[in-house]
């Protein structure tokens, strides 16, 4: 049996992760969980210092808080030996700083509440190594890509919506017949996010569907975009949304939060992305927000909530 740890997580027991993933695991080894009602960056370096704790996590900006913080070498954080998260896309940066800076392993993984969490799992070298992966299925789930209508399965390397299957997928929505009829299906679960697989079964999360920009008929992932986003050395926190545009039909528009002590302008930002991708996919409009950017209690950031900040934006449809 695996030695006993202390975790350190604040995200809510309501959530899948907390529960299944957390709690049930730290159970099953005799591991002290320690909760936080409310993510601080501060707080939380003063419990790894005090009680010692081996792991922590949740989504990534926790991560980036705690390797951003301007008083982090205030903290004795050697005990760490791992900080895993989910909910949303990752940074390749952001694995490898983990591992450098806190000497610590990174892991992550894909899951959603249809699912009890964990379907993929992604850790230590295998991430370091495949950090745009969220790893391979578990023992008992098998994964596989199909096209938008569902009926034809797509090859290895091409990019659809991923379906999962396993003991652990749940059986419908309450008293939502339809709703039930339509994402499960023959013991699959429609998860609604588009991904691809690579020769060896990693999954590798695109976007999600409803997520996925389309610019004159361009498709735009997002996640592309923010990794590239979180790659720069000012930016803690981002979203890339889409924003409606009379002839294009959408246009993609970023919104950052930037490391304490650090600066960048609309055009750095957009210069930066140039760099690394096609023309298209840069922000036309960059909003910076003093806070991080809002997230519900699954650690999703609230992208919907987002597009205020761009409203009377010349271009936009009304």
């Amino acid at each position: 049996a695996p030695a006993p740890k202390t975790m350190l997580t604040c995200i809510p027991l309501f959530h899948v992760t907390a529960c299944s993933a957390g709690m049930m695991g730290a159970i099953a080894s005799g591991s002290t969980l320690i909760f936080m009602r409310k993510w601080d960056a501060v707080r939380a370096m003063e419990i790894i210092e005090r009680e010692k704790v081996h792991a922590t996590g949740g989504v990534p900006t926790i991560a980036w808080q705690l390797l951003e913080h301007p008083d982090r070498a205030k903290y004795d954080l050697s005990s760490l030996e791992a900080i895993s998260y989910g909910g949303a896309p990752s940074a390749p940066e952001l694995v490898k700083r983990i591992y450098t800076e806190f000497g610590a392993l990174p892991g992550n993984g894909w899951g959603m509440t249809e699912t009890m969490a964990t379907v993929t799992g992604h850790a230590a070298e295998d991430y370091l190594n495949r950090p745009t992966s969220a790893g391979p299925p578990v023992a008992v789930a098998d994964l596989k890509i199909m096209d938008d209508e569902g009926v034809r399965e797509l090859p290895t390397g091409e990019v659809g919506e991923l379906w999962a299957r396993g003991p652990m997928i749940v059986k419908g929505y309450w008293n939502k017949p339809e709703a039930t009829a339509a994402t499960f299906v023959d013991g699959w679960v429609r998860t609604g996010d588009l991904a691809r697989l690579d020769n060896e079964g990693f999954l590798y999360i695109v976007d999600r569907a409803k997520d996925m920009i389309i610019r004159g008929g361009e498709n735009i992932y997002s996640s592309e975009v923010e990794n590239v986003l979180y790659a720069h050395p000012a930016v803690t926190d981002c979203a890339l949304i889409g924003l409606p545009h009379r002839t294009l039909g959408e246009e993609p528009a970023a919104v950052v939060h930037l490391a304490p002590g650090t600066s960048a302008t609309e055009a750095e930002l957009q210069a930066w992305v140039r760099q690394h991708l096609a023309a298209f996919k840069m922000p036309v409009a960059v909003r910076f927000v003093e806070e991080t950017l809002p997230r519900n209690a699954n650690g999703k950031i609230l992208k919907k909530d987002l597009k205020m900040l761009f409203e009377g934006r010349e271009g936009m449809a009304a």
